[in-house]
């Protein structure tokens, strides 16, 4: 069995550990770096805000920081490339990928109307469009609908990355690097699969099936 790594508590991330369980993975839930080593596979899950300063910007829109966290989990992201084995990344996951590998973020989109989570509303849901060459244009399609709950999103990207999934205002939704084994989404997948399936958007299942046949 596949064995995936999540940096932090198993009761905050029960839904990622549950679609890992779901395609058959073994999730490894863990603030002991160590336990690491004996992984297949990273998957970096979503949460609040990456610290700015840990790319270069003075804090202006950022709130929750976990500077442990995030200094975690750019540990991981190195170890893992380093390694050779397959990172996953969700929604902060995608974000922190991107600044790991030398990109940068938009600590609060103009408009973040159609992105952010509300409490009357959940998770918005929004059409995005793929890359002829994006990992989820075989999954899904050129077009299709996901969930969404950020106010934060690329700005400039990671030299080894590649964009290949925008939403219908321009941003960034899926960023890849396959020779890296690296694969991310600014959506939640988790919260579109099994038990959370949702008729309005695809169905996320797919996703985590992806990463897992790379690991």
């Amino acid at each position: 069995m596949k064995k995936i790594f999540l940096y932090g508590e198993a009761e905050k991330l029960s839904n990622y550990t549950v679609a890992l369980s779901g395609c058959g993975a073994q999730p490894v839930v863990s603030r002991d770096l160590d336990l690491s080593h004996g992984c297949d596979g990273l998957l970096l899950p979503g949460g609040a805000d990456l610290d700015p300063a840990l790319y270069g910007q003075e804090n202006t829109a950022s709130a929750g920081i976990d500077r442990q966290r995030d200094e975690a989990e750019l540990e991981l992201v190195r170890r893992f490339q380093t390694a050779g084995r397959p990172i996953l990344g969700i929604c902060k996951g995608f974000q922190v990928l991107n600044v790991a590998l030398g990109g940068t973020l938009v600590q609060d989109l103009a408009h973040p109307e159609t992105h952010r989570w509300s409490e009357a509303s959940g998770d918005r849901v929004h059409s995005i469009r793929t890359a002829a060459e994006s990992f989820l244009r075989p999954l899904y399609g050129a077009a299709f609908a996901v969930n969404s709950a950020h106010h934060q999103a690329l700005d400039r990207v990671a030299p080894v990355l590649t964009v290949t999934a925008w939403a219908e205002d321009g941003i960034p939704e899926a960023l890849q690097a396959p020779e890296l084994g690296i694969f991310a989404v600014q959506f939640h997948p988790e919260r579109m699969a099994f038990a959370h399936r949702r008729p309005d958007t695809v169905d996320g299942e797919a996703v985590f099936r992806f990463f897992l046949e790379r690991v």
